[in-house]
């Protein structure tokens, strides 16, 4: 378990955002983008493409949510949303190596530039959350 360093105002926001944002994308994978998120399934998943953006969902609310309300454990929070972002990175390799459109990615340098924002991703949640003080300290 991570200590929760002290986080500034700016942080503080930029959780928020964050936290915003990943409640906003689990409602999509439930309902508006749902066949979207399906396109970025990759084919090696063993499992149903709707059944794994259907619960990829569920998680991305219940992160959204944590980072909102469960303040002593934001730091492992952050961790672990970063964690999360690397993990359905092979969903966006998947995406552009398959040349599929999804989410407005119609050419291949949109879905190349896609992949770059994955590590914005997982360094706004280490940042935000005090994730990446709390792992210096260790």
């Amino acid at each position: 378990m991570l200590e929760n360093p002290p986080t500034t105002t700016l942080q503080n926001v930029a959780r928020g955002l964050l936290a915003t944002f990943m409640i906003t994308a689990g409602i999509g994978h439930l309902t508006f983008a749902r066949q979207d998120f399906q396109a970025q399934v990759p084919d090696f998943i063993p499992l149903d493409k709707d059944t794994v953006v259907l619960q990829s969902g569920v998680v991305e609310i219940g992160l959204g949510l944590a980072l909102l309300v469960w303040k002593s454990r934001r730091a492992d929070l952050g961790l672990g949303l970063a964690v999360f972002y690397a993990l359905v990175l092979p969903g966006n390799v998947h995406q552009y190596t398959h040349h599929i459109s999804a989410f407005g990615l119609d050419t291949d340098a949109k879905r190349l530039g896609r992949l770059f924002f994955q590590p914005v991703l997982m360094g706004w949640a280490l940042w935000s959350t005090g994730a990446l003080r709390a792992l210096k300290r260790k």
